[in-house]
């Protein structure tokens, strides 16, 4: 199974007194690793989304700031990329038990929290 959280992130370099950059912000693409269903902290995407954006813009920026170790200016959500077993034992866990996403089902889980941003690739 393989899966990650893809972002777009915009940072900028704090350079020393007397240094210039040029430019001095800078967008990336940032893939975080999804952990399993039922491991660690799969439930990353309840605590951090909410219809397929960042919930919290300052939680975000902190936890993309501990990612990249530079000052962050901005976070947005792209994607939820992960092959089909992966979304087929995400879905099978949330399924065991929806209560905690407030939900009936995996699928209004998932759209609840990731909107349509789910891409299941062929890996």
């Amino acid at each position: 199974m393989d899966a990650a959280y893809v972002f777009r992130v915009r940072f900028r370099l704090d350079a020393e007194s007397g240094v210039r950059t040029d430019p001095r912000t800078f967008e990336t693409v940032v893939e975080v690793a999804a952990d399993e269903p039922g491991e660690g902290e799969w439930r990353f995407f309840r605590d951090a989304l909410w219809r397929g954006e960042v919930n919290d813009e300052r939680h975000a920026r902190e936890l993309a700031e501990g990612w990249l170790s530079v000052p962050v200016e901005s976070v947005s959500f792209r994607e939820l990329r992960a092959d089909e077993a992966y979304v087929d034992a995400l879905r099978a866990e949330i399924e065991a038990d929806p209560t905690p996403f407030n939900a009936d089902s995996a699928r209004e889980t998932l759209h609840k929290y990731l909107g349509s941003s789910i891409r299941v690739t062929d890996d």
